[in-house]
C-alpha cells in the first residue's frame, strides 16, 4: 500500500470504535487532508457541521493526543513518509487493548522473521556476509538511531573475537569525524532501513572512494541504493507500516560473528582467554606486577 494511503487505513481500522459524528469528522479528513492540516479545530468543525468539541474527540478516538499530533501525520501522508508515531498508531489498531495481544503480535513477527533466516538463500547471503568481513583488518559498523546500541553490541563482540570494530553512530555533521578514520583494510558492516537518509549515502560514498567492501544489513532500504552494497542480507524490522522491532537483526549480527569466530577460531579463543585473564585480573584474583 503506498505511503499516501497509510493515513486512510488508520482510520479504517479505528471506524468501528467511532460514534457516527467522529466518523463523520475522520473522513472529512481523510478525504481533504491539506485543509485539515490548515484548520483549527473549530474551523474543522464549521466545514463538518459538527462542534469542535466533536473534532477534539474524533482526532482523540483515532489515536493521536490532539490536533497538533493530527497535524503532524498529516503532513507525513502528504509527503507520502511515515512516522515511527503512525507506526505505533496502526501496530495499537491491530492488537487492541491490553498486554496479551500485544505481546503474541511481537513474539509471532520474530518467528516469521526468523523462518525466512532459515531459507537457504537467506544463509547464503550471511554465509556470503561472513566471507566478505573476514579478511578485513577492522570491521566498521554503522548504525543509528535505534540501530546505534546494536552497532556498539556487535562491536563488542567482534572485538572479544579478536577483531579489530568501531562503530559509526554520529548523526549528522558529527559523521564527518567518524568517517574520517575511515582507511584501507577496512570493511562497512551497515544497518540501514528505509530511505537512504543523509548519513548513510556520505558512508555508502565514502566507503566506494577509498574501495572498502560493504555489507548491507536490511529490508526495506531504496532497492537501486542498497544495490551499491556488495552482500545484501535481508533482515526484517517487522510487518510493513507497523513498529519496528530489531530482534532478527540481532540474530543476523550474532550468527555473523559466530560466524567469523569459526572462520579464524585460534584468533577467537586466544582473544577470548586474554578477556578471562584481564577479567580475572581485574577482580584481583591475578595481578602480576613484574
Amino acid at each position: 500500500m503506498p505511503l499516501t494511503d497509510q493515513f486512510h487505513e488508520l482510520i479504517v481500522a479505528r471506524a468501528g470504535s467511532l460514534s457516527p459524528a467522529a466518523a463523520r469528522v475522520a473522513k472529512f479528513i481523510d478525504h481533504n487532508r491539506a485543509t485539515a492540516l490548515a484548520n483549527s479545530a473549530a474551523e474543522l468543525a464549521a466545514r463538518v457541521g459538527t462542534s469542535d468539541a466533536t473534532v477534539v474527540r474524533a482526532v482523540q478516538a483515532l489515536g493521536f493526543s490532539g490536533i497538533s499530533d493530527l497535524r503532524r501525520s498529516l503532513a507525513a501522508s502528504l509527503e507520502g513518509r511515515a512516522t515511527p508515531a503512525d507506526d505505533m498508531r496502526r501496530t495499537l489498531a491491530d492488537v487492541g487493548q491490553g498486554a496479551e495481544r500485544a505481546i503474541e503480535f511481537v513474539i509471532e513477527t520474530h518467528c516469521q522473521a526468523i523462518e525466512q533466516l532459515r531459507s537457504p538463500d537467506t544463509k547464503a547471503k550471511i554465509s556470503a556476509a561472513v566471507t566478505m568481513l573476514q579478511p578485513a583488518k577492522r570491521i566498521v559498523v554503522f548504525g543509528i538511531g535505534p540501530s546505534a546500541p546494536l552497532a556498539h553490541y556487535v562491536m563488542i563482540l567482534l572485538a572479544r573475537n579478536g577483531r579489530r570494530a568501531r562503530a559509526l553512530d554520529a548523526t549528522g555533521i558529527s559523521l564527518a569525524d567518524q568517517l574520517l578514520d575511515l582507511r584501507d583494510g577496512d570493511a562497512l558492516l551497515i544497518l540501514a532501513y528505509g530511505r537512504p537518509y543523509r548519513e548513510v549515502v556520505a558512508t555508502f560514498a565514502e566507503a566506494h572512494k577509498l574501495h572498502l567492501p560493504i555489507v548491507l544489513v536490511t529490508d526495506t532500504l531504496e532497492p537501486k541504493f542498497a544495490r551499491r552494497a556488495d552482500v545484501i542480507v535481508p533482515a526484517r524490522r517487522g510487518s510493513a507500516d507497523r513498529m519496528a522491532l530489531h530482534g532478527t537483526t540481532l540474530v543476523v549480527l550474532e550468527a555473523l560473528v559466530l560466524g567469523l569466530a569459526a572462520s579464524d577460531q585460534a584468533t577467537s579463543l586466544a582473544a577470548l582467554d586474554r578477556l578471562n585473564d584481564l577479567r580475572e585480573a581485574v577482580n584481583g584474583k591475578r595481578v602480576d606486577i613484574g
